[in-house]
């Protein structure tokens, strides 16, 4: 197996089309980053986007929260 053959197996990617003026937009855009494609750009941008929407996403509920103490008080754990 060749080293590029090693190298595709191991990271895995797919295409997205995006209209052309916005990946001429793009590509200006970065012009002068440290970004060498238009690609790695945009997986960074939805990187943050992603990453930002999970921080928002509250694991537990105040209802879920109220009952975990709930429990926990009739167990002896807390106060």
């Amino acid at each position: 197996m060749t080293e590029s053959e090693k190298t595709t197996k191991r990271k895995k990617f797919t295409t997205i089309s995006i209209p052309t003026p916005l990946f001429k937009k793009v590509k200006e855009r970065i012009k002068g980053t440290g970004f060498t494609s238009v690609s790695s750009y945009v997986t960074y941008v939805l990187r943050e986007i992603v990453a930002e929407k999970e921080e928002e996403e509250e694991p537990f509920t105040k209802e879920d929260e109220e009952r975990v103490k709930a429990r926990l008080r009739a167990l002896g754990y807390i106060d």
